[in-house]
């Protein structure tokens, strides 16, 4: 018993001088055109929805079909942040193109950083968040009918 109550005092202390461990969470800003110009982008967004975030230059929007939020994540191993970043924006960009087809528009206007549903905009990038294990990131967007 004496052993059991010494050794649990020796992981105690170790325990209360163990630095604490941070997850991870590097923010970076992804211009939308490296997204697009990611030879990946070339065999995936056919060009039938076009990508204006807030703020940006949009043309005239003579209709909108409501709102809509991608999510994706991909994992870290064997990526750099900034790759992984733009992977899992041109996942949200897919996603956003094939919503937009079925619902019969041709772009995605008022796109903002949606991370854990905090809005941030820019009219040329799109925040992601690099974790540990994970990168991610969060868009959300209007779908809409624009003049060519």
């Amino acid at each position: 018993m004496k052993l059991n109550s010494k050794l649990a005092l020796v992981c105690l202390a170790l325990a209360a001088f163990a630095p604490q461990v941070y997850a991870r969470d590097t923010i970076l800003n992804i211009p939308l055109a490296d997204v697009l110009a990611m030879p990946e982008a070339q065999g995936k967004l056919d060009g039938s929805v076009k990508f204006y975030l807030a703020g940006a230059a949009t043309p005239t929007i003579k209709k909108t079909f409501g709102s809509d939020t991608a999510n994706p994540k991909t994992n870290g191993f064997n990526k750099s942040d900034e790759f992984g970043c733009k992977w899992a924006a041109l996942s949200a960009l897919i996603s956003f193109q094939n919503s937009a087809k079925r619902q019969g528009a041709n772009a995605v206007t008022d796109i903002v950083s949606y991370y854990k549903k905090n809005e941030t905009k820019s009219d040329s990038t799109i925040q992601c968040h690099a974790g540990t294990f994970v990168i991610g990131l969060a868009l959300k967007g209007t779908y809409a009918q624009v003049a060519d």
